[in-house]
């Protein structure tokens, strides 16, 4: 039987939301993890940053823009002892300056995803996958990158219609 692994990076505290800046305790990204979980069968993996960006959202998106540019990889609170027990991968993020959190890449970069289905999901308020399938595909040679799913933020707590016709489509559910 194929497994699968929801991978995740999610962020709380102030966010954006469709113009307006909201306190959350439970990011939007978790918040549609959390709906997978109930709907398949999977392992989950939260991707925390040891050194967490700011709880500001406007300060928050600058550290996010400076560990971009300069292609950062922040430690990361603990990493899976192993993939290879898993056929699929589904990783899960906020879109940040058109990509994933470069603490995605901290846990790409310490994996072999060659052979692995790889499912992206990405929550956003309107900039939906931006270039981060791309930036996947560039990062995980000889993983099979199926078309990712994109989730406005602001009705992640809605989303489970278009979360299982994703899965579906994708033969995961």
């Amino acid at each position: 039987m194929a497994k699968t692994l929801i991978a995740y990076f999610s962020r709380a505290d102030e966010n954006y939301f469709g113009g307006a800046m909201r306190y959350v305790k439970v990011g939007n990204t978790e918040i549609v993890c959390n709906h997978m979980k109930d709907i398949i069968d999977a392992d989950m993996f939260k991707i925390e940053m040891k050194d967490p960006y700011s709880p500001v959202y406007m300060t928050c998106i600058e550290e996010a823009k400076k560990d971009l540019r300069a292609n950062a990889r922040p430690e990361l609170v603990s990493m899976p002892d192993s993939i290879d027990a898993y056929d699929t991968v589904i990783l899960a993020y906020p879109n940040y300056w058109g990509t994933f959190p470069m603490a995605v890449a901290t846990f790409i970069d310490n994996y072999d995803f060659a052979g692995k289905t790889i499912l992206p999901l990405c929550t956003n308020e309107g900039s939906g996958m931006g270039h981060s399938e791309s930036d996947l595909r560039r990062m995980m040679p000889g993983a099979d990158i199926k078309k990712g799913l994109s989730i406005t933020g602001s009705r992640a707590a809605n989303a489970s219609d278009s979360v299982k016709k994703w899965l579906s489509a994708n033969g995961v559910l």
